[in-house]
């Protein structure tokens, strides 16, 4: 806990962002750091709760109570090595999480809840500054070697830990460079790429092998990897986007958000020209899609110049406070207002697209909606009802499909005739991870379909545990409810 009263003495304090006529006019992140004494005073406001519910929100089980009583003693290289020893990468889920931890605190029950998010970023930050976070090289390898798949959040959690009870990992990547969705689906905004590239360093110093621009099942063959691994871990996400089958989805401006979203970061990066990716320059979009890949769009779309920027979504608006059906300490479905919505929208809800409409050289000029109503009974599905008599015409010069994503998308399934759920996601339980292919694992959100980071860097870590037992016949890696610190 951080100090006994301090929940009472201290009201929540957040981050503040630069000015919106500013920051849309570059990529970087624009949040303003709070003083170090306001960090501890938010630290302060962690209470002697008893029973800590945000462990259970925090599906890393993060030790936050323990944490914050160090961040409000000024302790920090002391918070530093708590929070590493649950979570790989505190750097990624402080900024992109959308932190349940804090929807479970007691605290929030009546007030508003501590900002461990906040505090989380802050503490590692702080670490990279003083020079605390450094490679943990093994000092004893097992001569046992682990391939993977994939090297967003769970690949590379995985990858780690592998790494440290010393077997050889090679992680293999499609892409250009290591992060996968980190990199290429996140906008500089939200993360700055340095901000990963720092990390891999570290990864690659503690003798992590990264190949890139490598396409499993193409450029280097699934048996090759059986043959010349002892295991292999599956990490590639859940890449299959979901599509839109009305009338004109295959116009010419209809997009996925994916593709916009990734073009735009590497010509943040610098490898590709502002007249090669998806500009949203100068024309009206109109965004489909209520959730986090969403919001990105309409941030980086206000970035190009947009002239105009419209957001569907086809669910009702959310309640400003909890449901009444979503009680504390469960995470609650109620409005979000990100800070790319406070750039520039116009939010509409219970929205559903019937159809897209050309002009006379093909390419998309307007699009067709109705309003729906949702029916909700007890032990059915809810039911989409169309509300007839309520059709309209939205001119617009893109659209943007921000629908999620629906299983693993990738031909490594079929040539590894791996089983799979009615989801398309890879079978593999939590009990250890496995496949039905002997050696083969997989874990984050190709196996657990579209989720959150912190979800991912879990089941990462939890896999490695389950493949070093595998290889090993025992694990001394931790698993989510084993809190032993790690040597510095």
């Amino acid at each position: 806990m951080g100090k006994i009263t301090g929940f009472m003495e201290y009201k929540r304090v957040d981050e503040s962002y630069d000015p919106v006529k500013e920051r849309v006019k570059h990529y970087k992140e624009f949040t303003v750091p709070l003083e170090e004494k306001e960090l501890k005073n938010q630290g302060a406001r962690c209470m002697d709760c008893g029973i800590p519910f945000c462990h259970s929100g925090c599906p890393l089980g993060n030790l936050i109570p323990d944490f914050n009583d160090n961040v409000y003693n000024g302790n920090w290289e002391k918070a530093a090595k708590i929070l590493h020893s649950t979570n790989n990468f505190p750097e990624f889920t402080g900024r992109l999480c959308p932190a349940p931890c804090e929807q479970a605190c007691v605290l929030g029950i009546n007030e508003d809840p501590v900002s461990i998010e906040n505090i989380e970023k802050n503490i590692v930050e702080i670490a990279f500054e003083k020079g605390w976070v450094k490679p943990q090289i093994p000092a004893i390898r097992t001569g046992k070697t682990v391939a993977i798949v994939g090297s967003g959040p769970s690949g590379l959690a995985a990858a780690q830990q592998l790494n440290r009870a010393g077997h050889l990992v090679t992680v293999f990547e499609r892409d250009a460079k290591a992060g996968g969705l980190l990199r290429y689906g996140i906008p500089d905004f939200k993360l700055e790429k340095p901000i990963i590239d720092r990390r891999i360093e570290i990864l690659e110093q503690e003798g992590i092998t990264f190949k890139t621009n490598t396409t499993v099942g193409e450029d280097v063959s699934v048996e090759t990897l059986r043959a010349d691994f002892d295991a292999l871990l599956l990490c590639g996400g859940a890449t299959a986007r979901r599509v839109l089958p009305i009338d004109g989805s295959n116009l010419e401006g209809v997009h996925q958000a994916m593709d916009f979203l990734k073009l735009n970061n590497e010509y943040v990066d610098g490898l590709k020209t502002f007249d090669e990716i998806i500009s949203a320059k100068g024309k009206n979009v109109i965004v489909i899609g209520g959730g986090d890949t969403g919001s990105d769009c309409i941030g980086t779309s206000n970035r190009h110049g947009a002239k105009s920027v419209t957001n569907f979504e086809i669910l009702d608006k959310p309640t400003e406070g909890r449901p009444a059906h979503q009680p504390w300490p469960f995470w609650p479905m109620k409005m979000k207002t990100s800070s790319s919505h406070q750039e520039g929208v116009e939010r509409h809800w219970s929205v559903s697209t019937k159809k897209f409409l050309s002009d006379e050289n093909g390419r998309l000029k307007a699009l067709v909606t109705c309003e729906v109503e949702w029916i909700f009974k007890e032990g059915e599905r809810p039911q989409l009802k169309e509300l007839p008599g309520t059709e309209k015409t939205w001119p617009c010069d893109m659209v943007l499909l921000a629908l999620g994503f629906t299983g693993p998308g990738s031909n490594l399934v079929n040539q590894l005739e791996l089983d799979t759920d009615f989801r398309t996601n890879i079978k593999a339980t939590t009990k250890d991870f496995k496949t039905n292919i002997p050696g083969v694992f997989a874990a984050g959100d190709i196996r657990r379909g579209q989720s959150l980071i912190v979800w991912a860097i879990s089941e990462g870590r939890q896999s490695a545990h389950h493949i070093d037992a595998f290889l090993m016949g025992a694990s001394d890696l931790p698993l989510k409810d084993d809190h032993d610190l790690p040597s510095a």
